[in-house]
């Protein structure tokens, strides 16, 4: 019955913290060495996962390594510890492997560790772009936002997300900007978007540059620190956060209460669901990521699924298929981990329609 394992880390250390609080009394950087060193974890045992088709059940294993020493040391060893994780997901007996958070995005997204482990393993990256996109566009009309005829950034536009995130939106809107780090991939990404829909998008790599005239913003970046900052919200706008670590700053709750965050990808799984672990989330809600490891068990579906970064429309249009039959659905919406309040939609929708909507 445990047919699938889930790949996690610590983001930082509050993570390790709350799983190991004796550490809080060491010092930060002794905290992180020791985790750097550290065997794969065994996290917990996922019960009570019921669709109408099948059951499943699985495991939460973690790499020791925080997002931030995930950047930092050399990509060879980071990945030598994520596949080390995975062998250890393949000795509880497991017919599929999912990478959570950076664990998806290090090196080739998923191809290199799929290769040296005897299991099949996905990022989760399809059912992740098929929610974000659906969230986004909820939020979007909840504050009166037409989604296709608004000015649509994407943070992170090049990574393995962004891009097939943006040639489905180039499909139906008109205006839209992508930024990334790396201006060759903007243009090559741009030039690949006019020639599958005749829509000449804009880029740019300066986030701060472009964010003031988006009423929507679809954030994937996989940076570690944080990309959105208050200063350069426009009032009214829409901000969908899929990336984890986070890329809007904790400011923009506290201090912009006229644009409405919201977290991409949380999903609300079947049956009596018991991860046996506190993710900070509500009972039966999981990332999409998670989800979509969970969905192919449930599928009996032990092959690669999404690895690498370049996903195809196919996949993420066949896994929200998945989704639909096995009754997953996407959570009310989210922002910091709380519960958007009605109060807040109807605050922003009223800004917007009389005609608030300006970059402080």
């Amino acid at each position: 019955m445990n047919e699938f394992a889930f790949m996690i880390h610590p983001l930082d250390l509050s993570d390790v913290y709350r799983k190991f609080p004796f550490t809080k009394k060491l010092p930060q950087k002794l905290v992180e060495r020791v985790m750097c060193f550290s065997p794969p974890l065994y996290v917990s045992h996922v019960t009570g996962i019921e669709s109408k088709y099948k059951k499943t059940e699985g495991y939460l294993v973690a790499c020791p390594l925080t997002a931030r020493k995930m950047v930092e040391l050399p990509e060879k060893y980071v990945l030598s510890k994520i596949i080390q994780t995975g062998k250890y997901a393949e000795k509880l007996g497991v017919k599929i492997l999912g990478l959570g958070a950076m664990t998806s995005v290090v090196g080739d997204a998923g191809i290199t560790v799929a290769k040296n482990l005897s299991i099949p393993v996905t990022t989760g990256n399809s059912y992740t772009v098929f929610t974000a996109l659906e969230g986004m566009k909820r939020a979007a009309e909840l504050v009166g936002i037409n989604w296709s005829k608004s000015e649509i950034l994407i943070i992170g536009a090049t990574g393995s997300i962004g891009s097939i995130c943006a040639r489905i939106l180039a499909r139906d809107c008109k205006f839209l900007t992508l930024a990334a780090r790396d201006e060759s991939k903007l243009e090559k990404l741009a030039q690949r978007i006019y020639y599958e829909n005749g829509i000449a998008v804009r880029t740019s790599t300066e986030v701060k540059n472009v964010l003031r005239q988006a009423d929507i913003v679809l954030a994937v970046s996989s940076a570690v620190t944080d990309v959105i900052n208050p200063q350069y919200l426009k009032t009214g706008a829409v901000v969908c956060d899929v990336a984890r670590p986070r890329s809007v700053s904790q400011t923009v709750a506290r201090t912009r209460d006229d644009v409405l965050v919201i977290e991409g990808g949380l999903i609300e799984l079947p049956g009596d669901v018991n991860f046996n672990f506190n993710f900070g989330y509500p009972p039966r809600l999981a990332l999409a990521c998670m989800a979509e490891t969970i969905l192919l068990a449930l599928e009996n579906k032990w092959e690669n699924y999404t690895l690498g970064r370049d996903l195809t429309i196919e996949q993420v249009e066949n896994m929200g298929k998945i989704a639909q039959r096995h009754g997953f659905r996407l959570a009310g919406l989210r922002s910091f981990e709380r519960p958007v309040k009605e109060e807040n939609i109807l605050r922003i929708r009223s800004l917007r329609m009389t005609g608030s909507s300006q970059a402080i």
